[in-house]
């Protein structure tokens, strides 16, 4: 539903399809974790209603520069990421008429997101008791910075603060002594991922329980999620993993190589490739480097052997030449050439939306496409990121006229 919709409209007629339309989403976040998740769910179909603070909004609309948009309706490209195919509507949750409003949402929704600090919904009288007690059927969804128990519980939750504390940033740079932060807020962006994914799976099992639970997820979680095989050579293998920068730890070769003005990167991940980088590029692939265990021993001593061959070329003909061999390679693009890049086009990952103050402007798309026996089936009716209080009116006339019955359980 756009921000300019005056008739009120029924979340089972909501969107372009999808699915999970006919699934209505109340979104109760700011920032980034929630609103990444709400808008996973509105990209899956569902009506996604982001409720906001009156006045202010979400913080992430003052998050800039950049701004763009006339000088007297500035729009922050932070507020545009995270938040298409939603509606908005400002209620002040301190007071009765907000408090009401938010309630027969709740009495109506499938799914609520929110990512206070543990006890503040509590205090505002919608525990998770009381909400389930509106609507045994709602899936609420969760996200704090550190769990929502534990010894740490009330701690703040902060991308970077998270990206340190969970480890992520002692894995991340040019060498242990210079750890870096992940260039987008990854530990927001993934735990909206999977508060998205087990909001799916919540709604998935009331299909056969008929009642709605709490999903609990956490920057934390979601980092250490990720560890993967770094967390299993701690775990497992007592190591303490060291960032080594952009060369992987147990793959050699396998990383950003300097060639003739300029760089390239490669993946060599089995012995049979090495084989054939060695003969298409003439190394010398003695005892020192016989099996990728003796490679990562001797990666420095590797890594000059190849930039030494490599200096040789520029980095298309080489990466031409590394395509004709079979060898994984690529160069490192910045943003403007990847969405200018026509692989990207093809696969739906710009999309163009019409809002209300910027016009015609594109976003980066929905990662999912899905398809049954007759073709795509992928939706493809999506909307701005919302006015703050765009589609209040629209809201509240729609809850005057549908009844909310006794929740979707």
């Amino acid at each position: 539903m756009s921000t300019e919709t005056t008739e009120p409209v029924s979340p089972s007629t909501e969107g372009g399809g999808g699915p999970l339309a006919g699934r209505l989403v109340v979104d109760l976040s700011r920032a980034l974790a929630g609103p990444h998740a709400g808008m996973m769910l509105g990209d899956l179909g569902a009506r996604v209603i982001k409720v906001e603070t009156p006045g202010t909004g979400d913080d992430t609309r003052g998050w800039g520069p950049p701004f763009v948009g006339p000088e007297d309706d500035r729009q922050a490209t932070y507020f545009l990421s995270c938040n298409r195919n939603k509606e908005s509507i400002a209620l002040d949750l301190k007071s009765d008429d907000g408090r009401g409003v938010l309630t027969e949402l709740l009495r109506r929704a499938d799914v609520v997101v929110e990512n206070f600090r543990p006890g503040v919904l509590d205090r505002l009288g919608f525990s998770t008791e009381a909400m389930h007690a509106l609507n045994p059927g709602l899936v609420i969804l969760s996200i704090t910075g550190f769990g929502h128990d534990g010894p740490e519980a009330k701690r703040s939750g902060y991308d970077q603060i998270v990206q340190g504390e969970a480890g992520l940033m002692s894995l991340t740079g040019p060498d242990a002594d210079n750890p870096q932060r992940v260039g987008v807020p990854i530990a927001d962006l993934l735990s909206g991922m999977y508060g998205a994914y087990g909001a799916v799976a919540a709604l998935l099992e009331r299909e056969r329980t008929g009642k709605g639970q709490v999903v609990r997820t956490s920057l934390l979680a979601s980092v250490i999620g990720v560890h993967a095989f770094e967390g299993t050579r701690a775990t497992v293998a007592g190591q303490v993993p060291r960032a080594q920068g952009n060369h992987h730890p147990s793959i050699a070769p396998y990383g950003l190589f300097t060639c003739r003005g300029g760089k390239v990167q490669i993946s060599v991940g089995s012995e049979k490739l090495w084989a054939t980088f060695t003969a298409a590029f003439g190394i010398d692939a003695g005892p020192g480097f016989a099996t990728n265990a003796d490679r990562v021993q001797h990666r420095e001593a590797l890594i000059g052997v190849i930039e030494d061959a490599f200096s040789a070329y520029e980095a298309g003909p080489l990466l031409a030449k590394l395509d004709g061999a079979g060898i994984p390679a690529g160069k490192v693009r910045t943003l403007d050439e990847v969405y200018a890049w026509d692989q990207v086009h093809s696969q739906g990952l710009l999309l163009p939306v019409d809002h209300p103050v910027l016009g015609r402007i594109e976003l980066p798309g929905p990662p999912l496409r899905f398809f049954d026996d007759a073709g795509e089936t992928t939706p493809t009716d999506h909307t701005a990121p919302p006015l703050l209080d765009g589609d209040g009116d629209a809201i509240r006339a729609w809850l005057a006229e549908t009844p909310s019955g006794d929740g979707r359980g």
